[in-house]
């Protein structure tokens, strides 16, 4: 399949979970894949797996100097940027704001909201010119959480509510020029991580005793995902020729919540 044949993806958080699972499909599409991650250790996996396909950085998504300099990157290897797809995130461990110390608040608000939103604002801003130039698309990842209660705690429920209103505003502003949708998966079976202090029982998520067969029984199609079933749909976002007049929507790949 080539659907994103000649294609150039920049996607952060993109060296384990659904980042991982979308840079691989992306390859199978036919794209090279810029990415940025903190995780240097899977970084050099993905590259040697895909030495021909992939340039990456290691850093940090709240810093905007890494995410121009995967721009930077990507067109210096592979000659221009076509797609921004934004995913680095973290969680909250499902903490209500009664469990939050008075003192730790502002931290954990400020760490969350950092990499759940600002690192999608600084990779949109450091790709903007070249997706502006390419008729690019962009594909930011939100959650179940970005419309129900009850998926995360406060700030991670808050943070991904203010996603959508970010592909929203992006959507109006970045017209005609770009297209900006998202992808909203329900529980996944990811080692998605928590902001470090907000619990002292955090863990990864699917470390969590029973995680798995209480997301499955909690929604109508029975099933956790993988992360490889929400690829397609962040393939349909961002090619132009199959989604050529989506823009400021987001489709949920979560199992039926919204027939529950």
């Amino acid at each position: 399949m080539t659907i994103l044949k000649d294609k150039v993806a920049f996607i952060s958080g993109g060296a384990e979970g659904i980042g991982r699972a979308v840079v691989e499909r992306f390859i199978r599409e036919g794209a090279k894949v810029a990415v940025l991650d903190l995780n240097q250790e899977k970084l050099a996996q993905l590259q040697a797996r895909y030495p021909d396909d992939i340039c990456s950085v290691c850093g940090d998504v709240t810093n905007y100097s890494d995410n121009h300099k995967v721009v930077e990157l990507a067109v210096e290897r592979f000659g221009k940027l076509d797609i921004f797809v934004g995913n680095a995130a973290l969680f909250d461990f499902f903490a209500p704001l009664s469990r939050i110390a008075p003192e730790k608040l502002e931290a954990s608000f400020n760490k969350l909201f950092q990499v759940n939103v600002l690192g999608y604002m600084n990779g949109v801003k450091a790709a903007m010119d070249q997706l502006k130039q390419n008729h690019g698309s962009i594909v930011l990842t939100v959650s179940n959480s970005g419309f129900y209660p009850g998926g995360g705690g406060v700030l991670y429920v808050t943070s991904k509510h203010a996603v959508v209103g970010l592909i929203k505003q992006l959507a109006y502003e970045l017209a005609p020029e770009i297209r900006v949708n998202g992808v909203s998966p329900g529980a996944t079976d990811t080692e998605m991580k928590s902001v470090e202090g907000i619990s002292s029982k955090a863990r990864p998520l699917n470390h969590i005793p029973d995680f798995n067969e209480n997301a499955a029984n909690a929604v109508p199609l029975k099933k956790i995902a993988s992360p490889e079933d929400h690829t397609a749909l962040y393939v349909l976002l961002a090619a132009n020729e199959q989604s050529p007049m989506t823009t400021g929507t987001v489709i949920h790949s979560d199992g039926g919540w919204i027939a529950r």
